[in-house]
């Protein structure tokens, strides 16, 4: 035997040995990488509550269970921010029903006309009462999106009526009427939805919603007026981010990707603008409209679009002044109704420094309750087994479970304490 052949005939019984170390160490690498992207190890728990010892408070999170239990996400993907956040983003929800509603449209003062989607309840609400749902969608949202309908149709199931603002220049196939659409805390539609509420229903009373975008927009509503608090029962506000401002230098950071759904938002919002060109540009001066889509087509970030183009609807001089006039943040604190605001810790659309805000709030304010989720990603909050998600989720049950206590708690209070939690000592006396 060859001195060759003696060598392959010693190593080639250690080459497969060989092989198998490395794919064990590739399948681990593997593993690791999924286990960490997908947060696998991560522990359920219920959501972390910030709020005033109140009989009010102590009644909301008894009557509504799933504040105080586990939050628990499908196993294999749930516990991502980015996938629940994605899911959210491309199917909405899963299953998702066609409520039957009715289009209102309402002219403005400007010459725009705001539209709202109007559902009836299918059933009589537990207590009896008259209750309408205002609701407000997130940024570029209608009443036709899928989380949208989904929620409808189980508040109507519940016995609320629902009232949907669809998002000024939002629906594809509705023409604008004046060169405005929608912006990040303009209240301007969203007041006329729930005045034409008001009038046509005398007796109701009013549960307010707002999603993203349109959290910012009801809290902003609810303490620009006193006014506009009554008839309110409660407000529900869900993942929002509360000041713009401090939002858009963290939408410049790539941490969780922020920078990339920056660029995804901006992209959307560059077809929603464009779609609607003509009646946005239509009566300006052909170089400042070709100015203006040059620069719309080369921006990146929802920002640049906010200075180029989304500002100049309202007449503010700056972006700064844009986000400091239409942030919640300096109207939030004269809200009186009972508000519950709901975050996600690993929402990857706002940042943690922003939650600051609402744990400030919950603490110094006795109608307030915050609630912050370990998972849920931005609107998104399934529920499920292990891999394919249920119909309704987390969110949906809390803020009707939530709406149902309020209702509950004001058919039966004392009859010296309003909704305004005004009368502490008779506040307690309730406990």
């Amino acid at each position: 035997m060859s001195a060759h052949e003696s060598n392959l005939h010693t190593i080639s019984p250690e080459m497969p040995a060989m092989f198998d170390g490395v794919k064990l160490a590739a399948v681990a690498t593997v593993l690791y990488i999924i286990v960490r992207c997908l947060n696998l190890k991560s522990p359920t728990a219920p959501p972390d509550l910030i709020y005033q010892d109140t009989a009010l408070n102590r009644f909301l999170l008894k009557s509504c269970s799933q504040m105080t239990k586990e939050y628990i996400p499908p196993l294999l993907w749930g516990k991502s921010g980015h996938l629940q956040t994605a899911l959210y983003g491309k199917l909405g929800r899963v299953s998702s029903p066609h409520p039957s509603g009715i289009r209102k449209y309402l002219p403005m003062q400007d010459g725009a006309t705001a539209t709202f989607d109007l559902f009836e309840p299918l059933g009589d609400h537990q207590t009896g009462d008259d209750i309408t749902m205002v609701i407000c969608p997130g940024i570029g949202n209608h009443s036709e999106k899928h989380y949208i309908r989904t929620f409808v149709d189980y508040a109507q199931k519940e016995g609320y009526r629902c009232a949907v603002l669809n998002h000024l220049g939002a629906l594809p196939n509705i023409e604008l009427t004046s060169p405005r659409m929608f912006t990040y805390g303009c209240t301007w539609e969203f007041a006329a939805m729930v005045g034409y509420i008001k009038r046509a229903y005398p007796k109701t009373q009013l549960i307010v919603v707002g999603f993203s975008l349109g959290g910012n927009i009801v809290c902003k509503f609810l303490g620009e007026n006193r006014v506009n608090q009554e008839r309110v029962l409660c407000c529900v506000s869900v993942c929002q981010g509360y000041s713009a401002l401090r939002a858009q230098e963290t939408f410049l950071q790539w941490d969780q990707f922020r920078r990339f759904y920056n660029f995804l938002m901006a992209d959307n919002m560059k077809k929603i603008i464009l779609s609607h060109r003509h009646s946005l540009f239509g009566e300006s001066p052909l170089k400042k409209v070709d100015a203006d889509l040059n620069r719309l087509y080369i921006a990146t970030s929802l920002m640049q679009i906010d200075d180029n183009i989304m500002r100049k609807f309202h007449g503010h001089s700056s972006l700064k002044e844009y986000y400091e006039k239409e942030s919640c943040v300096h109207y939030i604190h004269n809200v009186d109704v009972p508000l519950l605001l709901v975050n996600a810790a690993d929402d990857p659309l706002v940042h943690n420094s922003l939650l600051a805000i609402p744990r400030t709030l919950a603490a110094k304010k006795p109608n307030v309750i915050f609630a912050l989720t370990l998972h849920g990603g931005h609107l998104g909050f399934f529920e499920g087994d292990v891999l394919f998600p249920q119909p309704l989720t987390w969110m949906d049950k809390v803020i009707v479970g939530y709406a149902n206590a309020m209702c509950q708690w004001e058919k039966q209070k004392p009859p010296c304490q309003g909704v305004h939690l005004t009368g502490s000592s008779c506040i307690e006396a309730k406990a």
